[in-house]
């Protein structure tokens, strides 16, 4: 038993030193930020696009005096919900034949118009391609008696903030901390398991592996590596979650506390995203090497990862059932299915303030952490060695 921790020691402490020293990992460091960037610039594009082209436009024939008062209760409209899902509205004076200026606004193209609205207060008329009970009839009736009721002043609201948070917005934020939470884990995992595949592939097809294994149990061997990548995914996360902090404390004004608070508090629940983040990759992280053992070309791991990576997305599905409802029958299938667990956990800690469910899913995971481990260690001594063509089933008949 003390041969195998020392070895597998020796292995891990072997991988974790050159990929974490190496250069290349300063670009993997940075990896996750073009995601990001890119997310971000065309986020922005497709929102401005959006905004532009989905929000209707509506003309207004009418004098500068009455189109002010109308302007005006648009403008208290957009500041009471938002200003991108309010109409635009443009002012046109009126010209002799008008229903000829009518046609000829609603054929424009610059800006495209929805409808066009004549007359005076009591006999407005719209016209265009719009009907009654649309979202933009709605809001320009809306508008207009805003306009035509703005001379009286409305009654004060006075307003009593209460220092404790309702039930109901405290649920709220913390389903959406459970989800970004479900997320985080997700995309963590099925992100850094494939680091060991690249390696692994990288020895097989040098021999070095052979020369390792000759010197170490291949459980050893197994284990070792496996470990190393998560030190060094754990250093990555760290990187991560440090850059990310000093941001968000840099933009927002109230800091990390701003966003939505755990049930479990912050620090509990980052305890806990670690913990769970290792039982997510040891787990997944057996199966990506246990493949990367049976394959001897990137092609032929690329092929046998993918039916792996699309049940991860499947058990992904499964756990954000839990999100909004942790102890309904699904959450709770889901948090003992052990591939699920760690996210389905993960979410509970954000919606649900009690400690003893996540002790016995530890547990229970690290039950199956021990599991799979046996079994990948299993599969992995019995191929890794194994190296040269492949023969077919009747050629080994033949020589049979």
């Amino acid at each position: 038993m003390m041969r195998f921790l020392r070895s597998a020691f020796v292995i891990a402490r072997r991988d974790f030193g050159a990929t974490v020293l190496s250069k290349t990992f300063i670009f993997f460091l940075i990896g996750p930020l073009f995601p990001l960037l890119l997310g971000g610039v065309f986020g922005g594009i497709g929102a401005r696009v959006a905004t532009q082209t989905v929000r209707p436009t509506v003309a207004i024939i009418t004098e500068p005096q009455s189109f002010t008062a109308i302007a005006t209760a648009r403008e208290r409209l957009a500041a009471a919900t938002s200003d991108d899902t309010v109409i635009r509205i443009i002012r046109f004076d009126p010209e002799p034949d008008l229903a000829a200026q009518q046609k000829r606004l609603l054929a424009s193209r610059s800006p495209p118009i929805q409808a066009v609205l004549t007359g005076w207060y009591g006999s407005f008329h719209l016209a265009g391609d719009i009907h009654k009970g649309d979202p933009t009839e709605r809001q320009l009736e809306l508008i207009l008696r805003s306009a035509e009721m703005g001379m009286f002043p409305g009654p004060p609201v006075h307003v009593q903030p209460t220092k404790r948070m309702s039930p109901a917005s405290l649920v709220k934020d913390r389903a959406l901390t459970a989800q970004l939470g479900e997320m985080l884990l997700f995309f963590l995992t099925i992100l850094l398991s494939g680091m060991l595949l690249s390696q692994l592939i990288e020895e097989k097809s040098n021999k070095i592996i052979e020369v390792i294994a000759a010197a170490v149990p291949i459980d050893a061997l197994f284990v070792g590596k496996l470990f190393a990548m998560l030190a060094a995914s754990v250093v990555g996360i760290v990187v991560w979650l440090s850059a990310g902090a000093l941001l968000i404390q840099a933009v927002k004004s109230g800091g990390v506390q701003t966003l939505p608070p755990p049930a479990v508090g912050w620090p509990g629940f980052l305890i806990l995203g670690v913990v769970y983040f290792a039982m997510s990759y040891l787990l997944l992280g057996a199966a990506f090497l246990t493949i990367g053992a049976q394959a001897a070309t990137v092609r032929e791991v690329q092929t046998m990862s993918m039916p792996i990576t699309f049940g991860q997305v499947l058990i992904f599905g499964l756990a954000s059932t839990a999100v909004g409802s942790p102890n309904s029958p699904i959450a709770i299938g889901a948090a003992i299915f052990p591939l699920s667990s760690p996210m389905v956990m993960i979410a509970r800690a954000a919606q649900e303030p009690h400690w003893w469910p996540h002790l016995v899913a530890i547990l229970w995971q690290a039950a199956w952490v021990a599991l799979i481990l046996h079994l990948g260690a299993s599969m992995f001594r019995k191929t890794v060695l194994k190296s040269g063509p492949r023969r077919r089933w009747w050629s080994r008949k033949s020589v049979a």
